[in-house]
């Protein structure tokens, strides 16, 4: 089971962008990351106030990593959508955690300004066939069977009409 979870905020820091390549070069993967701040707004006696920051690490892969690196600066306003995971490590004796957003979705936050966007260009898989080879394929008639398919094809027929 995976804890999905949606936090609207601030960019806190610079995206860090990074493409990595594993050591025999056989594949790459993208990999982005950066702070996103949330300041909840307090009533205390009749007077918003700011509450406490909850500062939380955003990480993205793949294609959303190259798009998040080349679309999301520190200062924007997005909205983020993904999974929540605590992550842990030692460093100098001293247990050190902290949350982290794997995003699954990364967008700006329309409320709080404007936004353009630009579609991906989708890598072409194949190689469009002009239209003079499609046009020769269909007019070119198929070679004549050998005797020995034709006699094949005669007693599947038969058997067909036998069955019927």
């Amino acid at each position: 089971m995976e804890t999905y979870v949606s936090m609207t905020g601030w960019v806190g820091s610079a995206v860090e962008y990074r493409c990595l390549t594993s050591a025999d070069r056989s594949y790459t993967t993208h990999h982005a990351s950066f702070r996103l701040a949330a300041t909840p707004r307090i009533r205390r006696g009749g007077a918003w106030t700011d509450g406490e920051t909850n500062w939380i690490t955003v990480v993205c892969f793949r294609g959303l990593a190259q798009n998040v690196g080349s679309s999301v600066s520190k200062g924007d306003p997005v909205t983020v959508w993904g999974k929540l995971r605590r992550e842990t490590w030692e460093r100098e004796g001293e247990t050190n955690e902290r949350t982290v957003i794997e995003a699954v979705v990364v967008g700006h936050d329309l409320n709080r300004g404007t936004s353009m966007f630009k579609k991906n260009e989708r890598p072409q898989t194949y190689e469009e066939p002009e239209i003079g080879d499609l046009i020769e394929k269909v007019e070119t008639p198929e070679p004549p069977e050998t005797p020995e398919q034709e006699d094949l094809a005669a007693a599947a027929r038969e058997d067909r009409l036998a069955l019927a």
